[in-house]
């Protein structure tokens, strides 16, 4: 297979990246070319699909939920490639979620998301995804297991449902979790962060301050990842005990994968 650039120019998906290249615990290498994450595919340009057709996908794992759809449309079809949506938090969350940030209304949003609500939100999202979310983390690791490679994992800016779900299966591969927190960082680089939709004002020290208060929903924040790791060290005692007895990934299952995604 061609080798696929880590930094393609994409016009209208955000957060792109090969995740290959990734060293493991036992000196393997995740595979170039088999493993993408990015933010969503609903607004990709004919050249941006064009270029993710060149990757020879075979799935695109979608984790947002039903509002995140009506935010930002479906993801644009590839030929070819099987889509397959797997929400992976609350959708009528997310309704109430969108509704604030569009509202711009600094009361609400102080409420929610200041004096350390923000950090709060995200923290708890973490740690939920963590604990409700292990049959669809399963399942992902079972489609990838089974057969379902070169994938693409994303969700709405490809860094927290995503972020997670892309640590899950590097954790799977035996990739320590300092270098997954590395590769989850680099969501925060200027040009792969969310574009958030909100009507124009010409205020802006309103905007500066509805940004501010949005900021730590919008950035990827080591502590967030910390706190998945807490909770999955917390209640399954550790990687392994997660990956078998949380997600049901079976040693035969684990093999293949890395037969999948490892050279």
């Amino acid at each position: 297979m061609t080798e696929v650039p880590t930094e393609p120019t994409l016009v209208a998906v955000r957060n792109f990246r090969d995740v290959g290249g990734l060293p493991t615990r036992e000196g393997r290498t995740v595979r170039r070319g088999r493993l993408f994450r990015s933010g969503h595919l609903a607004h990709a340009t004919d050249e941006d699909r064009t270029f993710l057709g060149s990757l020879g996908l075979h799935t695109v794992f979608d984790f947002r939920n039903a509002a995140d759809l009506v935010q930002d449309g479906r993801d644009v079809e590839l030929p070819g490639v099987r889509n397959v949506n797997i929400p992976l938090d609350d959708p009528a969350e997310g309704a109430a979620f969108w509704e604030l940030v569009h509202s711009g209304d600094l009361a609400r949003l102080r409420r929610e998301f200041g004096a350390g609500g923000g950090d709060t939100r995200m923290r708890n999202t973490y740690r939920t995804m963590v604990t409700t979310r292990t049959a669809e983390h399963g399942r992902v690791l079972a489609a990838l297991a089974d057969g379902d490679t070169p994938a693409l994992l994303h969700c709405a800016a490809g860094k927290d449902r995503a972020g997670l779900a892309v640590a899950v299966v590097l954790m799977a591969l035996g990739v320590e979790r300092e270098t997954i927190a590395e590769d989850y960082l680099k969501s925060n680089v200027a040009h792969r962060r969310y574009r958030v939709r909100r009507e124009a004002t010409a205020d802006a020290a309103l905007e500066a301050q509805v940004a501010e208060l949005l900021a730590p929903v919008f950035d990827a924040r080591i502590e967030y990842l910390a706190t998945a790791f807490e909770t999955i060290d917390a209640e399954w005692g550790g990687t392994e005990g997660y990956l078998s007895r949380g997600l049901g990934l079976t040693g035969p299952a684990r093999e293949r994968l890395r037969a999948a995604l490892l050279e």
